[in-house]
């Protein structure tokens, strides 16, 4: 990450690649929420940052103010193409609703022994040695191993994925060329596949998309087959391992809350869905289509705002002890899994993924810390999670 001009008031100049913010944004939230509810910045040509819950629900379900055409927040013009997401009603739907088969939960469950087949593999890799690293080592293998299953591609492709989400998600809030150049790769790298599956199809989600139908009858367009994978690829991957990576921070980090799950490990999901509470990865954005007030905060056409379901799910409004983390929280109706007609596709996925991650990590390794000898880094931009996190157990 470049230099950058430090954060002169949080209220008006805020910078979500700052730091403070990378290192831990909640006291910043908090004293937004408290002072100024919807901040705002000249940074990235203008964005406002609501955080509480209430209007960032609003903005989420309010298409008519709010396109969904820009999904992030970062310099310079270029646009990325990944509808579902990136598209307004009612060009949402139709690719929308072809995706939510695979994803059901009935389809989810039959790739639960995989995912453990896969958790146990990965484990068996460094056990023995009594460290590894909870993110590079662990979590973000899972999710590229079940997506590359389901996408019929190979898995050994995992470092490449991983090389293009860096460069997409976080290089390219700064770096349009790194952007850029990582849309190109993905996009060719899908062009190939889209082209061998018209050859011969398989039992695969790419094959599942050309194979689909919109209302009329009429198939999906490779534009459109190549952006929806473009972002599973994507969305499938980072925000998961986010997801398992914080979780295990967490544990590593809270003995207590470890040697409870340990004792009790029926109450994992409850757990899970507090840890997705706690440290929901996913913050998206919004294009300002019209001049419009959200909270008392008038916003202006053609700026942006950043919608941080993050900063929503700690909102003592609607959560009590909302900045403590309360493994056996029985009310949990957070949004990390978005709100409005983008709320994320594959929440059942993530969730199988998230548990069956901690259960088996718990089951092999129940006494874990994090090693002070090495360096804990978070992730910057859009998909908050742990990038590096070295981890001593026995």
């Amino acid at each position: 990450m470049t230099l950058r001009p430090p954060v002169a008031d949080w209220t008006s100049d805020w910078d979500h690649l700052d730091p403070s913010w990378l290192s831990d944004p909640y006291p910043i939230w908090r004293e937004l929420r408290e002072t100024c509810p919807v901040a705002h910045t000249d940074r990235y040509r203008g964005v406002y940052f609501p955080t509480r819950y209430g209007d960032i629900r609003e903005i989420a379900y309010d298409f008519e103010h709010f396109s969904s055409r820009r999904v992030v927040v970062r310099e310079g013009d270029y646009r990325v193409n990944s509808p579902p997401i990136t598209s307004d009603p009612p060009d949402h739907r139709p690719l929308r609703m072809a995706l939510v088969p695979p994803f059901t939960p009935q389809a989810v469950a039959k790739l639960e022994g995989q995912t453990r087949s896969i958790c146990n593999e990965l484990i068996d890799t460094f056990i023995e040695t009594g460290r590894c690293d909870g993110a590079v080592d662990y979590a973000q293998n899972i999710p590229v191993r079940i997506i590359t299953h389901m996408l019929g591609i190979p898995a050994d492709d995992g470092d490449r994925f991983r090389g293009w989400i860096t460069m997409a998600l976080q290089d390219g809030i700064t770096n349009q060329a790194a952007l850029q150049q990582a849309e190109g790769e993905i996009a060719a790298y899908f062009a190939e596949q889209i082209k061998l599956r018209r050859s011969q199809l398989g039992d695969d989600l790419v094959s599942f998309l050309i194979q689909a139908r919109q209302p009329n009858g009429e198939p999906f367009s490779d534009h459109q087959v190549l952006g929806a994978l473009r972002l599973l690829l994507v969305a499938g991957i980072d925000t998961t391992w986010s997801a398992i990576g914080s979780a295990i921070w967490h544990l590593a980090t809270v003995p207590n809350d470890r040697e409870r799950l340990v004792r009790e490990p029926e109450l994992i999901p409850t757990a899970v869905e507090e840890l997705l509470r706690a440290y929901a990865p996913v913050t998206m954005a919004r294009e300002i289509v019209d001049d419009v007030s959200v909270g008392g905060c008038p916003l202006k056409r053609g700026e942006m705002v950043l919608l941080s379901f993050p900063a929503a799910n700690r909102d003592p409004e609607k959560f009590s002890d909302a900045d403590k983390v309360v493994i056996d929280r029985t009310e949990n109706p957070h949004v990390a899994f978005g709100l409005g007609i983008h709320r994320c596709i594959g929440s059942n996925l993530a969730r199988m993924e998230m548990r069956i991650a901690v259960e088996e990590w718990l089951k092999r390794m129940p006494d874990f810390r994090l090693d002070p000898s090495r360096p804990m880094t978070w992730s910057q931009g859009t998909v908050r999670g742990p990038r590096l996190l070295p981890i001593i157990f026995g």
